[in-house]
């Protein structure tokens, strides 16, 4: 199984679009001490997944969020 995730910051008022096989292992790496757009913040937190059969299906599904580039549009799936 593998999974596209969104992270939001508080700190940012921020969001992250990502896809995985091991959600919660990424999120730690989010956490951790790296260089990238994450490494800004350390309060990020899941508030949304989906549940995909192939790692080509969730890279699509994350592609097609990051085309967005809408935090209103974002909020309005997390919403749902």
């Amino acid at each position: 199984m593998f999974y596209l995730y969104i992270l939001y910051s508080a700190n940012l008022d921020s969001y992250y679009v990502g896809a995985t096989a091991d959600v919660a292992e990424r999120l730690k790496r989010h956490l951790s001490n790296h260089h990238g757009y994450t490494a800004k913040a350390k309060d990020w937190e899941i508030v949304y997944t989906e549940t995909f059969e192939s790692k080509i299906e969730a890279l699509a599904r994350e592609k097609m969020i990051k085309s967005w580039k809408s935090k209103i549009l974002i909020e309005k799936l997390i919403e749902k």
